[in-house]
């Protein structure tokens, strides 16, 4: 049952609207002053507030302002017999969802409610999503290894200096550039993944910068592209080293002037954009034979982050395991399975040479085909070692 809570002055008007929203089997809270319902909005979750402007003590205006200011964050509407559109614009840029002359009309007051309370759901779900993202890309290990690449996320994050993610494929890069992004100031902005590998080298340069309608024969309509659509937050460039020399150089452009153009297009579009880049060859290598540009190397390479193979960090792999396995059985709606000691060892001693991917990929199949407690005899049968 949600839980509002009317803050009002006036005990005609918060008995009134108690009436009214008891009936549609909400369950309600009053307070008398703006005090008094900041206080309980302190000391209870609610889902949300209906609040008067004018109050003796500490007004509306105060009270959704103070609210802003803490972790928990109900919904409010804000209602008023003196309201002119400058205090109902002010109350919704301090974030109130909607504001509501007094005397309320019921069929508004009512309607206004559900689509608050049915904001106020999707917040939660969001936050609840969120969490579970993060756990999921939650760099799992303890090993000194493992250690040395958080210490320098740590270290790196905040500022927004280039990072180039080296090692193996199914290391985890991917997995570094999130965490690089949740811990900068850029979190709540875009975070825009592109392999580089997985698109045509005829097609990347309008996969980065967007094209105009007509710029090609396929060109059906103007569309932006991965730098516009990252812009305020983060682009990372995955397999950067599988990047055409002609797309190299408009992405060092990019880099230098802060600013792109659509295929087809003359016009420059400003752009605010953290590139992170990551790969799994030599690039000085690459350099060398005249695959990767020097300058553009030297652009993003500010800071590098070499990602342990998982044969470097096998200490981790009990860890990684129990992960897997708590992650799996949610995925199948199943009980968590559990593993041997001897399986475990067994695990730690194979050269993973697909790395986390691979052990990730080998937990699932011995989840599916393994017995209830998975033992060395199924490491044997379906390790595939």
């Amino acid at each position: 049952m949600p839980k509002i809570l009317i803050i009002d002055d006036e005990k005609v008007i918060r008995s009134t609207l108690k009436e009214i929203l008891e009936y549609e089997k909400y369950e309600i809270f009053e307070a008398q002053d703006g005090e008094k319902g900041l206080e309980m909005i302190q000391n209870e979750e609610f889902d949300l507030v209906l609040c008067d402007i004018k109050m003796p003590k500490m007004d509306g205006i105060e009270v959704l302002t103070k609210v802003g200011a803490l972790q928990k964050q109900p919904q409010f509407i804000m209602i008023s017999a003196h309201g002119t559109i400058e205090t109902a614009v002010e109350a919704t840029k301090k974030g109130a969802f909607d504001f509501i002359p007094k005397p309320p009309d019921l069929n508004r007051l009512l309607l206004t409610v559900r689509n608050a309370l049915d904001k106020e759901n999707l917040v939660q779900e969001t936050k609840v999503l969120k969490k579970k993202l993060s756990k999921k890309l939650d760099m799992v290990g303890e090993s000194e290894a493992i250690n040395q690449v958080k210490e320098t996320i740590e270290k790196v994050a905040p500022t927004d200096a280039r990072v180039l993610i080296t090692g193996p494929n199914g290391t985890g890069k991917e997995l570094v550039a999130h965490w690089i992004h949740q811990k900068s100031n850029r979190e709540a902005a875009p975070f825009i993944a592109v392999n580089c590998a997985a698109i045509p080298s005829e097609l990347i340069e309008s996969e980065l910068f967007g094209h105009e309608k007509g710029a090609f024969t396929s060109a059906m309509k103007q569309r932006q592209g991965k730098f516009e659509q990252a812009h305020g937050g983060t682009l990372f460039l995955d397999e950067i080293g599988d990047m055409s020399l002609s797309a190299q150089a408009k992405v060092l452009r990019a880099l230098q002037e802060h600013k792109v153009s659509r295929v087809g297009g003359d016009k420059e579009i400003k752009v605010d954009v953290r590139v992170l880049a990551a790969t799994n060859k030599d690039l000085k290598k690459e350099i060398a034979e005249g695959n990767f540009r020097e300058d553009l190397y030297h652009r993003v390479s500010v800071i590098l982050i070499p990602v342990p193979p998982l044969k470097e960090r096998a200490e981790d792999i009990p860890l990684l395991v129990d992960k897997f396995l708590g992650e799996i059985a949610i995925e199948y709606g199943t009980a968590k399975k559990e593993i041997e000691a001897a399986a475990i060892k067994k695990l730690q001693e194979f050269p993973w040479t697909g790395n986390i991917r691979e052990l990730r990929n080998v937990i699932e199949r011995l989840v599916i085909l393994g017995g209830k407690n998975i033992s060395t005899d199924d490491i044997k049968k379906y390790a595939n070692y």
